[in-house]
Protein backbone atom coordinates (compact mmCIF):
# COMPACT_ATOMS: atom_id res chain seq x y z
CA UNK A 1 0.00 0.00 0.00
CA UNK A 2 1.30 3.39 -1.04
CA UNK A 3 -0.46 6.73 0.29
CA UNK A 4 0.83 9.93 -0.78
CA UNK A 5 -0.23 13.21 0.80
CA UNK A 6 -3.59 13.46 -0.82
CA UNK A 7 -4.16 10.35 1.02
CA UNK A 8 -2.56 11.23 4.11
CA UNK A 9 -5.02 14.58 3.92
CA UNK A 10 -8.04 12.74 3.61
CA UNK A 11 -7.74 9.85 5.96
CA UNK A 12 -5.92 11.58 9.11
CA UNK A 13 -7.59 14.68 11.26
CA UNK A 14 -6.66 16.63 13.90
CA UNK A 15 -9.70 16.15 16.13
CA UNK A 16 -8.63 12.02 16.06
CA UNK A 17 -5.28 12.96 16.30
CA UNK A 18 -4.93 14.61 19.30
CA UNK A 19 -6.24 12.15 21.54
CA UNK A 20 -3.87 9.31 19.38
CA UNK A 21 -1.45 11.29 20.33
CA UNK A 22 -2.03 10.96 24.17
CA UNK A 23 -2.27 7.54 24.17
CA UNK A 24 1.34 7.41 22.24
CA UNK A 25 3.30 9.57 24.61
CA UNK A 26 1.48 7.82 27.92
CA UNK A 27 2.62 4.70 26.46
CA UNK A 28 6.32 6.03 26.03
CA UNK A 29 6.09 7.16 29.22
CA UNK A 30 4.97 4.03 31.01
CA UNK A 31 7.76 2.05 28.97
CA UNK A 32 5.79 0.28 26.47
CA UNK A 33 7.54 1.50 23.34
CA UNK A 34 10.86 0.84 21.77
CA UNK A 35 12.12 3.86 20.70
CA UNK A 36 16.00 4.04 20.08
CA UNK A 37 17.38 7.74 19.71
CA UNK A 38 17.23 9.12 16.13
CA UNK A 39 20.30 8.99 13.93
CA UNK A 40 21.00 11.86 12.49
CA UNK A 41 23.08 12.40 9.01
CA UNK A 42 23.98 16.53 8.58
CA UNK A 43 23.97 17.05 5.09
CA UNK A 44 26.51 20.34 5.28
CA UNK A 45 26.98 21.09 1.65
CA UNK A 46 23.06 21.86 1.06
CA UNK A 47 22.37 23.21 5.28
CA UNK A 48 20.30 20.55 5.81
CA UNK A 49 19.75 16.92 7.66
CA UNK A 50 18.63 13.58 7.23
CA UNK A 51 17.00 11.30 10.20
CA UNK A 52 15.94 8.37 10.55
CA UNK A 53 13.79 7.53 13.55
CA UNK A 54 12.48 3.81 14.07
CA UNK A 55 9.84 2.26 16.52
CA UNK A 56 8.34 -0.65 18.19
CA UNK A 57 4.90 -0.35 19.47
CA UNK A 58 2.86 -3.15 18.51
CA UNK A 59 3.00 -1.49 15.40
CA UNK A 60 6.30 -1.74 13.80
CA UNK A 61 8.20 1.15 11.39
CA UNK A 62 10.37 4.05 10.78
CA UNK A 63 10.47 7.46 9.36
CA UNK A 64 12.76 9.03 7.29
CA UNK A 65 12.67 12.84 7.31
CA UNK A 66 14.47 15.55 5.71
CA UNK A 67 14.98 18.87 7.20
CA UNK A 68 16.53 21.98 5.14
CA UNK A 69 15.71 25.06 7.07
CA UNK A 70 16.93 27.85 4.69
CA UNK A 71 14.17 25.98 2.10
CA UNK A 72 12.20 28.85 0.29
CA UNK A 73 9.24 28.11 -1.84
CA UNK A 74 9.94 24.50 -1.02
CA UNK A 75 8.44 22.95 2.54
CA UNK A 76 11.78 22.61 4.94
CA UNK A 77 10.37 18.92 6.09
CA UNK A 78 10.02 15.97 3.47
CA UNK A 79 9.85 12.66 5.20
CA UNK A 80 8.49 9.57 4.35
CA UNK A 81 6.90 6.67 6.78
CA UNK A 82 7.49 2.79 6.23
CA UNK A 83 4.99 -0.04 8.35
CA UNK A 84 6.00 -3.29 8.43
CA UNK A 85 3.76 -6.52 10.00
CA UNK A 86 4.95 -7.23 13.32
CA UNK A 87 4.79 -10.76 13.02
CA UNK A 88 7.13 -11.55 10.17
CA UNK A 89 8.45 -8.40 9.36
CA UNK A 90 6.96 -7.64 5.97
CA UNK A 91 6.48 -4.72 4.32
CA UNK A 92 2.58 -3.26 4.91
CA UNK A 93 2.90 0.69 3.88
CA UNK A 94 4.92 3.36 2.27
CA UNK A 95 2.95 6.64 3.76
CA UNK A 96 4.27 10.01 2.72
CA UNK A 97 5.11 11.99 6.19
CA UNK A 98 5.33 15.27 5.39
CA UNK A 99 1.70 16.19 6.59
CA UNK A 100 1.80 13.95 9.49
CA UNK A 101 5.05 15.80 10.65
CA UNK A 102 3.37 18.52 10.11
CA UNK A 103 0.12 17.64 12.04
CA UNK A 104 1.74 15.46 14.90
CA UNK A 105 3.99 18.37 16.25
CA UNK A 106 0.78 20.23 16.46
CA UNK A 107 -1.60 17.45 18.18
CA UNK A 108 1.42 16.68 20.71
CA UNK A 109 0.83 20.51 21.89
CA UNK A 110 -2.17 20.69 21.85
CA UNK A 111 -2.05 17.63 24.49
CA UNK A 112 0.03 19.57 26.19
CA UNK A 113 -2.14 22.48 26.21
CA UNK A 114 -5.18 20.77 27.48
CA UNK A 115 -3.09 18.93 30.26
CA UNK A 116 -0.87 21.80 31.18
CA UNK A 117 -2.06 25.44 30.44
CA UNK A 118 -4.67 27.21 32.52
CA UNK A 119 -8.33 26.36 32.18
CA UNK A 120 -9.28 29.99 31.44
CA UNK A 121 -6.42 30.94 29.01
CA UNK A 122 -8.24 32.72 26.48
CA UNK A 123 -4.81 35.08 24.81
CA UNK A 124 -2.88 32.65 22.15
CA UNK A 125 0.57 33.77 20.87
CA UNK A 126 1.84 32.70 17.70
CA UNK A 127 5.91 33.10 16.87
CA UNK A 128 6.27 32.25 13.62
CA UNK A 129 4.27 32.28 10.27
CA UNK A 130 4.92 28.75 8.50
CA UNK A 131 3.23 25.23 8.53
CA UNK A 132 3.75 24.96 12.09
CA UNK A 133 1.95 28.16 13.25
CA UNK A 134 -1.22 27.61 10.70
CA UNK A 135 -1.30 23.96 12.58
CA UNK A 136 -0.79 24.67 16.08
CA UNK A 137 -3.55 27.19 15.52
CA UNK A 138 -5.72 24.49 14.04
CA UNK A 139 -5.04 21.98 16.80
CA UNK A 140 -4.61 24.54 19.99
CA UNK A 141 -8.25 25.86 19.12
CA UNK A 142 -9.54 22.36 19.67
CA UNK A 143 -8.43 22.29 23.18
CA UNK A 144 -9.01 25.96 24.12
CA UNK A 145 -11.46 28.40 23.21
CA UNK A 146 -9.50 32.11 22.34
CA UNK A 147 -10.80 35.70 21.87
CA UNK A 148 -7.82 36.58 21.04
CA UNK A 149 -4.96 35.15 18.25
CA UNK A 150 -1.38 37.36 17.89
CA UNK A 151 1.14 36.07 15.44
CA UNK A 152 4.66 37.80 14.56
CA UNK A 153 7.18 36.49 12.46
CA UNK A 154 9.78 38.92 10.58
CA UNK A 155 8.64 38.48 7.05
CA UNK A 156 4.91 36.71 6.64
CA UNK A 157 3.36 37.43 9.82
CA UNK A 158 0.47 39.76 8.18
CA UNK A 159 -0.58 37.20 5.32
CA UNK A 160 -0.56 34.62 8.04
CA UNK A 161 -3.02 36.98 9.84
CA UNK A 162 -5.33 37.96 7.09
CA UNK A 163 -5.42 33.95 5.57
CA UNK A 164 -6.37 33.17 9.68
CA UNK A 165 -8.53 35.57 10.82
CA UNK A 166 -6.09 36.77 13.33
CA UNK A 167 -4.27 39.69 14.37
CA UNK A 168 -0.49 40.55 13.32
CA UNK A 169 1.82 42.11 15.83
CA UNK A 170 4.33 44.41 15.19
CA UNK A 171 6.83 42.57 17.28
CA UNK A 172 7.50 39.39 18.81
CA UNK A 173 7.04 41.02 22.50
CA UNK A 174 3.79 42.73 21.01
CA UNK A 175 2.46 39.19 20.16
CA UNK A 176 3.32 37.74 23.54
CA UNK A 177 2.84 40.41 26.52
CA UNK A 178 -0.16 38.92 28.11
CA UNK A 179 -0.73 36.21 26.42
CA UNK A 180 -1.88 32.79 28.08
CA UNK A 181 -0.59 30.59 25.83
CA UNK A 182 2.68 30.78 23.57
CA UNK A 183 3.35 28.61 20.28
CA UNK A 184 7.15 29.36 19.26
CA UNK A 185 7.61 27.66 15.81
CA UNK A 186 10.64 29.27 14.18
CA UNK A 187 13.42 28.62 12.38
CA UNK A 188 15.87 31.02 14.33
CA UNK A 189 19.00 29.66 15.92
CA UNK A 190 19.09 32.08 18.76
CA UNK A 191 16.39 33.40 21.15
CA UNK A 192 13.21 34.83 20.05
CA UNK A 193 11.23 34.99 23.34
CA UNK A 194 12.70 36.41 26.28
CA UNK A 195 11.60 35.92 29.71
CA UNK A 196 10.72 39.53 30.88
CA UNK A 197 7.73 39.61 28.31
CA UNK A 198 6.26 36.65 29.96
CA UNK A 199 3.51 36.83 32.54
CA UNK A 200 2.79 34.26 35.76
CA UNK A 201 0.69 31.10 34.80
CA UNK A 202 2.10 31.44 30.93
CA UNK A 203 2.13 27.69 28.75
CA UNK A 204 4.15 27.92 26.02
CA UNK A 205 4.62 25.17 23.02
CA UNK A 206 8.31 26.03 22.17
CA UNK A 207 8.91 23.54 19.15
CA UNK A 208 11.16 24.98 16.37
CA UNK A 209 15.26 24.78 18.28
CA UNK A 210 15.54 21.23 16.73
CA UNK A 211 19.44 21.13 17.02
CA UNK A 212 21.26 21.07 20.41
CA UNK A 213 23.11 24.45 19.44
CA UNK A 214 19.77 26.38 18.47
CA UNK A 215 17.71 28.54 21.18
CA UNK A 216 14.50 30.23 20.86
CA UNK A 217 14.25 30.95 24.76
CA UNK A 218 16.64 33.08 26.48
CA UNK A 219 17.91 32.04 29.78
CA UNK A 220 15.30 34.25 31.64
CA UNK A 221 12.57 32.18 29.89
CA UNK A 222 14.53 29.16 31.14
CA UNK A 223 15.19 29.85 34.59
CA UNK A 224 10.81 30.88 34.95
CA UNK A 225 9.45 27.70 33.88
CA UNK A 226 8.70 24.02 34.32
CA UNK A 227 10.29 22.08 31.29
CA UNK A 228 7.83 19.06 30.42
CA UNK A 229 8.86 17.12 27.13
CA UNK A 230 7.99 13.48 25.49
CA UNK A 231 11.42 11.71 25.49
CA UNK A 232 13.51 13.02 28.52
CA UNK A 233 16.66 11.02 26.50
CA UNK A 234 15.85 12.48 23.57
CA UNK A 235 15.39 16.15 24.76
CA UNK A 236 18.58 16.26 26.57
CA UNK A 237 20.48 15.09 23.65
CA UNK A 238 19.03 17.27 21.04
CA UNK A 239 17.26 20.35 22.24
CA UNK A 240 19.32 23.66 22.30
CA UNK A 241 16.73 25.14 25.22
CA UNK A 242 16.80 21.78 27.25
CA UNK A 243 20.25 21.36 27.34
CA UNK A 244 20.86 25.04 28.50
CA UNK A 245 17.99 24.57 30.96
CA UNK A 246 19.70 21.87 32.18
CA UNK A 247 16.77 20.09 33.75
CA UNK A 248 13.37 18.18 32.86
CA UNK A 249 10.42 18.17 35.41
CA UNK A 250 8.72 15.49 33.55
CA UNK A 251 7.79 13.69 30.26
CA UNK A 252 4.25 15.16 29.12
CA UNK A 253 2.91 11.20 28.65
CA UNK A 254 3.63 10.90 32.44
CA UNK A 255 1.17 13.61 32.91
CA UNK A 256 -1.09 11.58 30.75
CA UNK A 257 -0.34 8.86 32.53
CA UNK A 258 -1.69 10.53 35.74
CA UNK A 259 1.77 11.33 37.11
CA UNK A 260 1.50 15.35 37.79
CA UNK A 261 4.10 16.58 40.04
CA UNK A 262 3.85 20.31 39.32
CA UNK A 263 1.06 21.57 41.23
CA UNK A 264 1.47 25.07 39.57
CA UNK A 265 0.74 27.04 37.00
CA UNK A 266 4.35 27.80 35.69
CA UNK A 267 4.30 25.76 32.75
CA UNK A 268 6.19 25.00 29.72
CA UNK A 269 5.83 22.36 26.87
CA UNK A 270 8.89 21.43 25.01
CA UNK A 271 8.41 18.39 22.31
CA UNK A 272 11.89 16.57 21.73
CA UNK A 273 10.93 15.49 18.58
CA UNK A 274 10.43 18.99 16.88
CA UNK A 275 10.87 18.08 13.55
CA UNK A 276 9.93 14.66 13.88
Amino acid sequence: MVLDEDAVRTLLHMKDLIPAMAGALGDLSRGKVVQPMRVMVPVTEHQGFFGLMPAYGGALGAKLVTFYPKNQGVHTHHAMILLFRPETGEPLATIDGRLITEMRTAAVSAVATKLLARPEARVLAILGSGVQARSHLEALRLVREFGEVRVWSPRNARAFAERSGVRAAGSAEEAVRGADVIVVATTSMTPVLLGKWLSPGTHINAVGAARPTWRELDDDTLSKVRIYVESREAAMHESGDVIAAGQVFAEIGEVVAGYNPAGGLRTKSLSSSRWA
